[in-house]
């Protein structure tokens, strides 16, 4: 008799397919984002999508925002974890895939020219200080980590000149426009990595736009792509960020 009641609380992963299922595509949540207004969660590309075409919430039609229903998306890390562990093997596939993504969407070194070759560049260590960027020439040591297990993402970095602007003459172009780096470094890394690159004075604090907007300075590159230069129908590879002076008056 035992037994047979154990037997009756076993439940299967797809008794819980309701709740760890996205409405959109069907399949499991991955990167479960929320929207606040309403509470409902789907996949984080699943959403952002949809918000291209809609600002209301495809599962219950609420107005999530007037303009920008991106503001009102959480991702939720619990779930997360929690459908990892439901799911044998998931977050593993998921992971593969994502590589697999980002490396189909390189651009091909081999036939490419110098000046437009991807470079690699190395992320502040403790200290915060940015790591030198590898060339063609090898050096940095085998014992260097580029983070080459992250999914990568080429991006170009061009500058934005305003004129009339004091000292303007401080800020130049990039020697070689075109770097890869991991998708998950922030406009932090990027601004620390120019200005280590233009010996810039302590004087001037860079903005980084994308599409003329400013970015955020904890905005990593994967979020820039999905909600800026995705979002505004941009189909060209690389990435094109633009950074600019900001002096401080004050």
């Amino acid at each position: 008799m035992s037994n047979m009641a154990a037997t009756g609380r076993k439940h299967l992963v797809r008794d819980f397919n309701h709740f760890i299922t996205c409405y959109l595509c069907r399949g499991y949540l991955i990167k479960p984002t929320t929207v606040t207004e309403c509470l409902h969660t789907f996949c984080k590309s699943c959403i952002v999508q949809h918000f291209e075409e809609s600002n209301d919430c495809p599962k219950c039609g609420i107005q999530v925002h007037e303009t920008n229903p991106l503001e009102m998306l959480r991702l939720d890390n619990t779930l997360e974890e929690i459908i990892f562990k439901l799911v044998p093997g998931l977050r593993e596939k998921e992971e593969q895939q994502e590589l697999e993504f980002w490396r189909k969407n390189q651009p091909k070194e081999n036939g490419q020219t110098e000046n437009t070759r991807c470079q690699r560049f190395r992320l502040p260590d403790a200290g915060g200080d940015v790591g030198g960027v590898g060339g063609d020439d090898g050096d940095g040591g085998a014992d260097d980590d580029y983070h080459r297990s992250d999914p990568q993402i080429a991006i170009c970095l061009d500058c934005l000149r305003n004129t009339g602007q004091s000292g303007e003459s401080s800020v130049t172009d990039l020697m070689k426009r075109f770097i890869r780096c991991s998708s998950r470094v922030t406009v932090g890394t990027i601004k620390k990595f120019l200005s280590l690159k233009l010996k810039l004075p302590s004087s001037y604090e860079l903005d980084v736009l994308c599409n003329g907007e400013i970015m955020g300075r904890d905005h990593t590159l994967e979020f820039i792509y999905m909600t800026r230069w995705r979002l505004h129908g941009e189909n060209t590879y690389p990435m094109v960020l633009e950074y600019r002076p900001r002096i401080d008056f004050g």
